[in-house]
């Protein structure tokens, strides 16, 4: 891994833990986040060291800090290094240790966000500020997004500065999170870096009733009973399966043999092979992967305990498949809750497309490249990622961006996935070091 000989791992790893203490946490709301703590971190990091840095606050406390190093080349392109510096809530009494105070145990950083992204983030901010005060200057311009809110949509960060500040962040490349990961396949090892990811459709269901006594229940019309039956709808609904571009390239690379290859192509048979997988997380990312999913994820209803509800509200995250319209969406919701009365639907907090990006271009090449020389054993895989990021917000204006980085071999995709949003998140110093140089690398050579 010569690659991040000359980028010391400890530099991140300060860094890092700051962030991490600095605990921006996103509950969704919008007064939670309070990014501007992350973005100040970062600010008085990169101050002096011959970048721009400048700042946006869609609402108090919601900071995105931009830093641009303009290259010796102007026309050469503009790569965008694009990190979210906001974290998801935790469940303290899961984690093994203080979620927040950043501990380096055996080589390792505790705390929410090592994985989700803020390592990254940290990785990105260094091989700034080494290219910035390196013997030399890279041709290409580099922007540095720090940007707020990708844990509830991007829709105070990413996607305010996209719609807001455009001319601002316009790049040729982008480069953000999941992606650089090492798994295991029948065919040997794999790299692989996210080249896509599915939309987001969210619904909220309100269900109707009429308010009475509970302590008459016989014949209420109780809109709690009828929401239960709505997510038990929701709950054993699959819906029809879709063989993308990306899932046939997925598994065949893979190496399978010849019938459950077939299988896992096969829009009849795909659901089938796939609950013959033995690995839970393997079914869960197939499934994900060849179907729009349904998640009814949030119920809120009723008003006393002896007070029949006249009003529940469900909130779905409905996940897209490349082409799935908002239309197509609410056709198969109908189908879902034909026969049931008293329900609706509109809209919730985030609706956009699935997105993709080439991987026939140079900058898949490079990133290809880069990856060979970290991990020689391993090939490249384009992934699609089954959660949002901010990658698409410019994908949707026509800016290539890819999920990316480059992890040691002591955190796999399974590893990874494991710590993604969970209890006892954290990530290898090696890792860190390894995007460092990823990233400055990939700026050196986009020329």
């Amino acid at each position: 891994m010569a690659l991040a000989d000359d980028l010391p791992a400890d530099e991140v790893r300060e860094l890092l833990q700051a962030l991490v203490r600095n605990a921006c946490v996103n509950d969704g709301t919008p007064a939670s986040g309070g990014e501007e703590r992350n973005a100040a971190t970062l600010r008085s990091y990169l101050e002096g060291s011959g970048v721009d840095l400048w700042s946006h606050e869609p609402l108090p406390g919601r900071t995105s800090l931009l830093a641009r190093l303009p290259g010796s080349d102007p026309d050469a392109p503009t790569v965008g290094l694009m990190g979210h510096t906001d974290v998801v809530p935790v469940t303290p009494d899961a984690w093994t240790r203080d979620p927040f105070a950043a501990e380096l145990v055996d080589g390792e950083v505790w705390g929410r966000g090592t994985i989700d992204m803020l390592n990254l983030t940290a990785s990105m901010a260094v091989a700034l500020r080494h290219l910035a005060t390196g013997r030399v200057r890279p041709r290409a311009d580099v922007l540095l997004l720090a940007v707020a809110d990708e844990e509830a949509g991007g829709f105070l960060g990413a996607g305010w500065l996209a719609e807001h500040a455009w001319d601002e962040v316009r790049c040729d490349v982008v480069l953000t999170e999941s992606g650089g990961l090492l798994t295991d396949t029948p065919s040997g090892p794999r790299l692989v870096f996210a080249a896509a990811e599915k939309g987001i459709a969210w619904r909220r269901i309100v269900v109707g009733g009429r308010s009475s006594h509970g302590s008459r229940p016989y014949g209420a019309d109780n809109a709690l009973v009828r929401a239960a039956e709505v997510v038990r709808r929701l709950a054993m609904h699959r819906g029809g399966a879709r063989i993308t571009t990306a899932w046939r390239a997925w598994v065949e690379a893979l190496g399978l043999p010849d019938d459950q290859r077939e299988a896992l192509l096969d829009e009849a048979r795909v659901l089938d092979a796939i609950d013959g997988f033995d690995d839970p997380e393997a079914r869960s990312v197939a499934h994900a992967l060849t179907h729009t999913t349904w998640s009814p994820n949030v119920v809120r209803g009723g008003t006393k305990t002896n007070v029949v509800p006249d009003e529940v509200v469900i909130e779905v995250d409905v996940r897209t498949l490349p082409g799935t319209t908002d239309a197509d969406v609410d056709a198969e919701l109908a189908d879902v809750l034909a026969g049931l009365d008293n329900v609706r639907w509109e809209p919730a907090l985030a609706t956009r497309p699935a997105t993709a990006s080439r991987t026939d271009s140079r900058w898949w090449e490079l990133l290809t490249s880069l990856a060979g020389e970290a991990h020689p054993q391993a090939s490249v895989l384009p992934r699609t990622t089954t959660g949002g990021t901010d990658a698409t917000f410019f994908r949707a204006r026509g800016v290539p961006a890819y999920g990316a980085g480059l992890f040691s071999d002591a955190l796999d995709l399974d590893s990874f996935s494991a710590r993604f949003h969970g209890p006892d998140e954290r990530v290898d110093l090696a890792s860190l070091g390894l995007s460092a140089a990823f990233f400055r690398e990939f700026v050196l050579r986009s020329t």
